[in-house]
């Protein structure tokens, strides 16, 4: 597939962050929905501003996560422009980017779950992807041009086979089309401009991987859930060039990012129509929201006072005293009184604040406080 350098690739995590950094303190481009109107940008409508002919609506504070099911020919620029207009959010980012032609989960933070990224694209991911056999192309994906074809065919029990020798941790060479630098350079912007690009093998860590169909000789399902760097794209170059055949992906989707599944994602239309229901008084924009800490499920909750509270909030170091003083060590969520306060450092008798939350503003429902 011609990528787009903004947009990343399928299965690919290596310009996540610098994309993330981009959207989360700046208008983040795209264009909305043509059908969007303004009732969905904000509800309160005393947030309008009037100058000359044209309305200025300021943004708001709104803090949680929205899991899009991200719908085919999208890229992860334009849904997280479109969520923020939509929410009328100060501040948003991704947790992953997802190639247009790729569907499924697609976590975006608002306001302060922006500063809980990195937990959520450091986990584990989960796709189903289908691999046609028989050619290769230069991107390793169906928008690619053809550089190799073959009239073999794996059977199943080939295929079978060959999943372990790409199970557990193993080097992988990225495709060519890839955000990875080369002396200073966009592996893509090279190749795009007739270089050849030679790329170092990498190793990548790969759950699990199975077959899970094959509707036909050309075609072959696969679920795959593996670490961070991993490209899906490369895993189907390697497989069809072992098995005396060439293959390339022509459909992908995610199900699993971090502690996100499928059961936490919204389909855009739903969002929509809640964001309508909203702008009516029927309904409040704060279902669609999952908790700021939701990204933090790996991590351990540490409660305190309130006194502690107040200093940590203002950004000095609490003391552990006492029977009652936790034994973990390490990266903490900090709570009070049920409410997400800061990330912290708990080592050498004392906790250290990292990062302090300020959720004034729209959060998620109460509702929503617990996972499916």
């Amino acid at each position: 597939m011609m990528m787009d350098p903004a947009h990343g690739t399928f299965g690919n995590d290596e310009a996540d962050m610098r994309e993330v950094q981009k959207n989360n303190f700046a208008d983040a481009g795209g264009s909305a929905q043509p059908h969007q109107d303004a009732r969905r940008v904000n509800n309160d409508p005393r947030a309008s501003k009037q100058k000359g002919n044209q309305v200025r609506r300021d943004r708001r504070d709104v803090h949680g996560w929205v899991v899009l099911d991200k719908p085919i020919g999208m890229t992860s620029t334009q849904a997280v422009a479109v969520l923020k207009r939509l929410f009328n959010a100060k501040r948003a980012g991704h947790a992953g980017t997802l190639d247009p032609l790729a569907s499924g989960g697609l976590p975006i933070a608002l306001g302060e779950a922006t500063k809980t990224v990195p937990f959520v694209m450091d986990g584990r991911k989960r796709y189903r992807f289908t691999v046609c056999w028989g050619e290769e192309r230069d991107t390793d994906d169906i928008e690619g041009r053809v550089t190799a074809t073959s009239d073999q065919r794996p059977t199943r029990e080939a295929i079978e086979a060959l999943l372990p020798r790409f199970t557990g941790v193993i080097e992988q060479v990225p495709p060519r089309y890839s955000a990875i630098k080369v002396q200073g350079e966009r592996a893509y912007d090279l190749a795009r401009d007739g270089e050849v690009v030679e790329l170092a093998p990498r190793p990548v860590e790969i759950h699990h991987l199975t077959l899970v169909d094959q509707p036909d000789n050309d075609r072959a399902v696969f679920e795959a859930e593996c670490g961070k760097g991993t490209y899906v794209r490369a895993l189907a170059r390697d497989m069809g060039r072992i098995l005396g055949t060439y293959g390339h992906i022509c459909a992908l989707r995610r199900t699993l990012v971090g502690p996100f599944s499928e059961n936490d994602m919204i389909p855009l239309d739903q969002l929509e129509a809640l964001c309508d229901r909203a702008a009516s008084g029927e309904g409040s924009l704060a279902d669609a929201l999952m908790p700021v800490e939701t990204a933090l499920d790996d991590i351990p909750a540490l409660a305190v006072t309130r006194a502690d509270a107040a200093r940590l909030h203002r950004g000095q170091a609490v003391l552990l005293r006492g029977r009652d003083a936790p034994t973990c060590s390490g990266t903490v969520y900090v709570t009070v009184a049920g409410r997400l306060l800061a990330l912290a450092e708990v080592g050498n008798g004392e906790i250290i604040p990292k990062r302090v939350f300020n959720l004034t503003g729209l959060t998620a429902s109460t509702g929503r406080n617990e996972r499916n």
